[in-house]
């Protein structure tokens, strides 16, 4: 039997699950759901929350194991959080919100199958999700056939914008992340500021790092600059354990710089083999959001002087500097203790954006959803930073354009939206600093 037909047996059978209803976020033993991929040690189970024959199904797909297992959790965070602050408010369409969890594994099968568990069994309206392109690249056909719609807060691969202009998606994708087009133009404004004149690549190979790689090398010889190893790119497996071939060929020539286009997990492996085979030395690292985490500096490990191998790498990253910032920040605070991560604000966003159009609609379905997805981030409305303020309107027949935390999310006819981008540097002691910005249409 495979894991999928597993999953439709095991709907009915108990498992632990957070349940968030209007006001209370707690633990509870919940009936006819199920945990996802139990037994290992670090398999997250699937959070779940009451179900509502009634009211508002909503997914989440987000890495909590795999490559991107740091980044995942405070995304799963933040849309639960916008999933309780409705419920205070009255929930959606006069009924509590819902919101079913599973982890993607940072895979595009197993995301896959997570989707289609989510559709299919779970029955959800709409799914925030996926983080890597690569997963909602698989994921999104699924959300199509099945009428439901995704919005990824991070999958940023420019494939999502070609695909929506020949039809694929039929207004089922969005993103509240801007696309690498503009994030590959920002990176190579970067290199040109600091008159770096020949720049070498490595990338994770997929949707995400390919994407990358193609943008920026158009992007930084239009300013004027050389990409070494054009003809034959340094790529690496995702699956990869071993670099030493890679890093060899991305290093050659002692280029100024080297962009990295990777991940925490196997992207800290790559740049400790290139430091051990002596090649990273006096070359600028730069990075980009796949990079951009707490701990990663700490995966990449330290010099035999007990220094950071990563300090001093600058990177890009979206900004997140909507008019609702100032006060999820503050919630955010409240309710998790802890310093906002990147693309938080952004799922935040993109789960605002489900019951906002939802509500729009009167419609808890992903047909009803996808009418009025651009309608409530659009311009022609009343404009509102605050989510119960925007669903209260709503539900008086007003027409509003929320401006979310991450930014004004005004989605485009291919599910795209824009952003300016934060320019962030490794500290000495590992840790994250923003240093500046840079607007890739300037």
């Amino acid at each position: 039997m495979n894991r999928f037909a597993l999953l439709k047996q095991l709907r009915c059978s108990s498992a632990t699950a957070v349940v968030i209803t209007a006001g209370v976020v707690g633990l509870a033993i919940a009936s006819c759901q199920r945990t996802s991929n139990s037994g290992g040690a670090n398999q997250s189970p699937a959070t779940t929350t009451t179900d509502n024959a009634k009211g508002l199904k909503l997914g989440a797909l987000l890495p909590a194991t795999g490559d991107l297992s740091a980044v995942g959790p405070p995304l799963l965070d933040a849309v639960s959080l916008l999933v309780e602050t409705v419920n205070q408010c009255g929930g959606v369409n006069q009924a509590p919100v819902s919101l079913v969890s599973e982890d993607d594994q940072t895979e595009p099968a197993a995301g896959a199958e997570a989707m289609a568990k989510l559709v299919e069994v779970d029955r959800v309206a709409g799914v925030v999700g996926s983080f890597p392109s690569s997963v909602s690249s698989a994921a999104v056909d699924v959300a199509v056939r099945n009428k439901v719609m995704l919005i990824s807060p991070a999958s940023t691969s420019p494939t999502f914008t070609e695909r929506a202009k020949k039809g694929d998606f039929q207004g089922f994708w969005a993103r509240t992340a801007p696309p690498d087009t503009y994030q590959a133009q920002a990176l190579a404004k970067l290199a040109q500021q600091r008159n770096y004149q020949q720049v070498s690549t490595i990338v994770i190979n997929d949707d995400y790092g390919v994407g990358l790689e193609r943008e920026f090398t158009q992007a930084f010889k239009q300013r004027g600059g050389t990409v070494a190893g054009e003809g034959k790119p340094a790529r690496y497996d995702p699956k990869a354990t071993t670099f030493e071939s890679e890093a060899a060929l991305a290093f050659a020539n002692k280029p100024d710089a080297v962009a990295a286009f990777i991940y925490g997990e196997t992207g800290s492996l790559f740049l400790k083999a290139a430091y051990q085979q002596g090649l990273s030395q006096g070359v600028q690292i730069m990075l980009t959001d796949g990079g951009y985490s707490e701990d990663f500096a700490e995966q990449v490990g330290k010099t035999k002087d007990g220094k950071f191998i990563l300090a001093g790498a600058v990177g890009t990253i979206p900004s997140a500097d909507g008019k609702a910032l100032a006060a999820f920040r503050e919630l955010w605070q409240q309710k998790q203790a802890k310093p906002l991560s990147a693309f938080v604000p952004h799922a935040w966003d993109a789960a605002a954006l489900l019951v906002l159009a939802a509500e729009a609609a009167d419609n808890n379905t992903g047909e009803g959803i996808k009418s009025q997805l651009r309608e409530v981030a659009g311009p022609t409305g009343t404009p509102v930073t605050d989510v119960c303020d925007g669903l209260a309107r709503l539900q008086k027949g007003e027409k509003i354009d929320y401006q979310g935390a991450s930014g004004n999310v005004d989605i485009d006819e291919n599910g795209d939206v824009v952003s300016s981008y934060d320019v962030w540097t490794v500290k000495d002691d590992g840790t994250l600093q923003t240093i500046g910005k840079v607007n890739p249409a300037q």
